[in-house]
């Protein structure tokens, strides 16, 4: 628990990488964007007996999807949701 409480400690000081986080949010939408794309708009050509032709396959790949688009748009939210929360 100590090396937890530690390594926490030094993690929220670290501020070297803040005034990049513009570009990362970026570049996590364009990635968000392009995997969007993929999942509904493109058609998935299939030959018979491949993985894609498994629709609980495609289901599962797009619940996977907003899975992560919730937990991104948290960990994106985090620093201006936090002063309200924790104040």
């Amino acid at each position: 628990m100590l090396a937890l409480g530690v390594s926490g400690a030094w993690i929220g000081q670290l501020t070297a990488l803040e005034p990049y986080r513009p570009l990362f949010i970026g570049v996590t939408l364009v990635f968000l964007g392009l995997a969007f794309r993929q999942l509904y708009l493109l058609p998935q050509p299939c030959a018979p007996g491949e993985a894609c032709v498994d629709p609980r396959r495609v289901r599962r790949q797009r619940q996977m999807f907003w899975i992560v688009v919730i937990g991104l748009t948290a960990l994106i939210a985090f620093p201006w949701i936090a002063p309200l929360v924790l104040s």
